[in-house]
């Protein structure tokens, strides 16, 4: 007889989390035929398989869950209490899986009657699969209506409506029965010992998939990107039967070009999202790259025999040049809001170089609206550089590792949206949750000083404190944001000041003052009137840790002007004999200091002066790359600027390597005529850009990046947001030129606001327009399928009890009304 552990977990109290049907007892197994970690695995001895939904819509899970016998579920209690915390997190007795068209799901029947179910360990090493080998006293009936619920699963995912409207047909391309399912060992077999020719089968695939192998390494005239002769497990129908929504488009109709700016010939592959890699298209192209006049340029791509793409060149390509590997990788948005994913492979790095001025120049004058030929030649070296996937100088040489576990004496993560308004006694089903005002959280402010953060959510600030545990704490509501003279408004940015006692404030609708708020009161005390006729654009702290001291004064910009601002004049706070005022429209949009009190200034032209002092020329211009910038940040010492741009973030090193001004930073002294900082765009890779596209159906579009803060260690991440995604960039590993070197965490609603919390990288605090919480780093994921896609089962599954569950220390301790995190307050 079984039990299952944790029944509870089994009582959907919603619909949301229904089980739609399952298969009571059999075995999971993990079969790995080509990977050197043995052959099979027996993951779940006794174990029941089911689909059931998610919170979100046209989303469902493939659950297989471990079964105990009796009397053992109890005894794997009195192993301890880290065994009870496993159990909660869902970790050490259940795997689901995102019932998606990549996991390949099919069904086999074996001789005996016996039933398997089998997909794809998208996590894993190529060719690894998942078995399911169903119990004999499991029906056949039961097997087919399984797998049938399970194609209709995939079908309204991949088309967001229900399953009612698709024919057999169109339920048919999830029939993958094709596929020769491994057979899995029996519990106590002995390894299965494997082939060089296996070894080197599985190094091929691993290199395809991962875009990585050399070019002279392969004998034929394919590329190394296009899948090879498939081993007997290998799954081959995704090059020969792609799936038809994630299919190359058909191309528009092609403009005249009025000058060509390069004509090459290369490889061109697609990639394909089933099977996670670039699948090779056609193995001679021409790819051009054309003016088509107004300052607007095209991309072309065919072959002798067929059209297969043009795109006008813009930003949202999101350009990569890889020239370690002779590849060009960018992005195609096509009018029904779908996303796709291109590379283009060269024969040399001569025909790549010339292919790259052309698309650069097409780009630089789209953005710009300026000839390329009117830029300077160390000017167009540094655009060139800054979409070149290459290393930093001085990048640390140690080996790529993988991310350390970080171990917290800390609560499972829940992000269910919490309310103040519910008691000891009421379940979390009857949480109140929606707002029950207009407004929305906007923006937000972390305290250096003292463990407090500051919510700004239209005209109130909600006050959050910095558990010991990491978490955050509902502290109080400061209901009323209103001018000395009673005015209300909603402030537009706000920065603590004063050793976080004040809070710096400015209204939209009046450019020209700003407002201090005495935070122990809680109210505005203060109007300041900045300039008669020079509107505050944003501003600044005097240094990068001047809220932690009493410094008084702080930096401001206007569109064309640096100035200080003293809250101790009379009058107009700006001081004159501070002012930096350009006669041209510099369009200046963001401000940063390091400790020193170095500043920065951005633009929404794109570039970026550096200045050691106020009231004096830059010390360095870094050139604009074309795209405004929207935030600024650089580090304690100077030797980092990070800019941030819509589609991409720009971390360009300031130290000078060579002449006369070695060892300087650019703010202290000028760069050499024929002399740029290196840069380094940081861009999502072109294929999770499409993958995030085609879950949100909607680009990239990044908030102000930061770096982490700490009076006593040096910067070693950034964290910034696109969409629902918070996205961590390791910042030695972006120095070391990795791929994909950050990691994500997709939330149910768009990320308002983002900032670690002062003196760690450990933990980040996050704004959702109705919700605030501060994550752990353990809690971001690698970019895969499965993240990009969320967690929504964490996300949605309730945890029923009533009343208070063990102690503040306990993994079971349910948060009372004074301990609630609340967005709306």
């Amino acid at each position: 007889m079984f039990v299952l552990k944790n029944v509870g977990k089994l009582i959907f109290g919603s619909s949301s989390q229904e089980s739609m049907i399952e298969l009571p007892q059999g075995q999971l197994y993990l079969v790995r035929p080509l990977s050197p970690k043995g052959y099979s695995e027996l993951i779940f001895k006794d174990a029941t398989a089911r689909i059931r939904r998610t919170g979100q819509d046209y989303q469902y899970q493939l659950v297989v869950q471990r079964v105990y016998e009796e009397g053992e579920a109890e005894l794997a209690d009195e192993e301890g209490e880290d065994e009870e915390l496993n159990a909660l997190a869902a970790e050490k007795d259940e795997k689901t899986f995102l019932l998606d068209e990549a996991l390949h799901f099919r069904v086999e029947s074996r001789e005996g009657s016996q039933k398997v179910l089998a997909w794809k360990d998208l996590s894993g090493d190529v060719g690894d699969v998942y078995e399911f080998v169903c119990d004999p006293s499991i029906k056949s009936a039961q097997v087919e209506a399984f797998e049938r619920i399970a194609r209709q699963c995939q079908y309204e995912r991949k088309y967001r409506k229900p399953h009612s409207t698709a024919s057999e047909a169109d339920l048919q391309q999830f029939d993958f029965e094709e596929q020769p399912i491994p057979q899995a060992s029996p519990i106590h077999s002995p390894t299965l010992a494997r082939s060089i020719e296996s070894s080197d089968a599985m190094f091929q695939l691993k290199n395809e998939a991962n875009v990585s192998s050399k070019r002279d390494s392969t004998p034929s005239t394919a590329s190394v990107l296009a899948e090879p002769e498939p081993e007997p497990y290998h799954e081959k129908e995704v090059k020969t039967q792609p799936a038809k929504q994630t299919g190359p488009p058909k191309p528009p109709a092609q403009p005249e070009p009025v000058e060509i700016f390069a004509m090459e010939i290369g490889e061109l592959h697609f990639f394909d999202f089933p099977s996670g890699a670039f699948v090779l298209q056609d193995p001679s192209v021409t790819a051009q790259v054309s003016d088509i006049g107004n300052w607007n340029y095209w991309l072309h791509i065919a072959s002798k025999d067929r059209q297969w793409l043009g795109i006008p060149v813009i930003a949202d390509i999101n350009p990569v040049f890889n020239f370690e590997f002779l590849s060009f990788i960018f992005n195609q948005f096509t009018e029904d809001g779908s996303a796709y994913s291109w590379l283009l492979r060269f024969k040399d790095t001569k025909t790549l170089e010339r292919f790259q001025d052309g698309l650069m120049r097409a780009l630089w004058e789209q953005l710009n609206e300026v000839k390329w030929t009117k830029v300077k030649e160390q000017d167009r070296q540094y655009v060139l550089d800054a979409f070149e996937d290459l290393n930093m100088e001085d990048a640390p040489i140690e080996e790529e590792e993988e991310e350390p576990e970080v171990e917290e004496e800390e609560e499972p993560e829940d992000d269910a949206p919490q309310s103040e308004h519910y008691d000891s006694e009421e379940e979390q089903e009857d949480v109140e949750t929606a707002p029950k005002d207009p407004y929305t959280n906007s923006a937000l402010a972390v305290g250096y000083k003292h463990d407090r953060s500051f919510v700004v959510r239209g005209p109130k600030i909600g006050v959050f404190k910095h558990t010991p545990k990491n978490h955050l704490e509902f502290t109080t509501n400061i209901s009323k944001v209103e001018t000395p003279k009673g005015a209300s408004f909603v402030p537009k940015k706000v920065m603590l000041h004063n050793e976080d006692r004040n809070l710096i404030l400015q209204n939209d609708t009046d450019p020209n003052k700003l407002y201090r708020m005495d935070l122990e009161y809680g109210k505005v005390v203060d109007e300041w009137n900045v300039h008669d006729d020079i509107p505050v654009v944003t501003f600044g702290p005097e240094n990068k840790f001047a809220q932690m001291t009493h410094e008084p004064t702080f930096l401001g910009i206007s569109k064309n002007a640096l100035f200080r601002v003293d809250p101790r004049l009379s009058g107009n706070k700006l001081v004159d004999s501070q002012l930096k005022q350009y006669v041209s429209k510099n369009d200046f949009s963001a401000i940063s200091t390091t400790e020193k009190g170095y500043v920065a200034v951005a633009s929404n032209k794109g570039d970026i002066r550096l200045f050691d002092r106020l009231g004096i020329n830059a010390k360095t211009v870094i050139p604009a790359l074309g795209e405004p910038i929207i935030g600024l940040d650089v580090s304690a010492d100077g030797r980092w600027v990070l800019a941030t741009c819509r589609t991409y973030l720009l971390l360009i090193d300031a130290l000078q390597k060579s002449g006369k001004n070695e060892g300087k930073l650019g703010f202290e002294k000028p760069f050499a005529a024929d002399s740029k900082p290196q840069p380094r765009r940081l861009a999502l890779t072109p294929e999770h850009v499409a993958q995030f596209h085609h879950e949100t159906g909607k680009g990239v579009s990044f908030t102000p990046a930061r770096f982490n803060t700490s009076k006593t260690n040096g910067e070693s991440s950034i964290i910034t947001a696109t969409g629902p995604y918070i996205i961590d960039w390791n910042l030695d590993k972006v120095l070391r030129g990795s791929k994909a070197p950050y990691i994500i965490k997709r939330y149910e609603d768009t990320v308002r606001a983002d900032d670690f919390k002062f003196g760690t990288d450990q933990n980040v605090i996050v704004t959702l327009p109705n919700w605030v919480n501060m994550v752990g780093k353990q809690h971001l994921k690698r970019p895969t399928r499965e993240s990009i896609a969320g967690d929504f089962q964490r996300l949605s599954t309730p945890r029923r009890s009533s009343g208070r569950v063990g102690t503040r220390e306990s993994g079971r301790y349910k948060l009372g009304r004074d301990e609630v995190v609340n967005s709306p307050y």
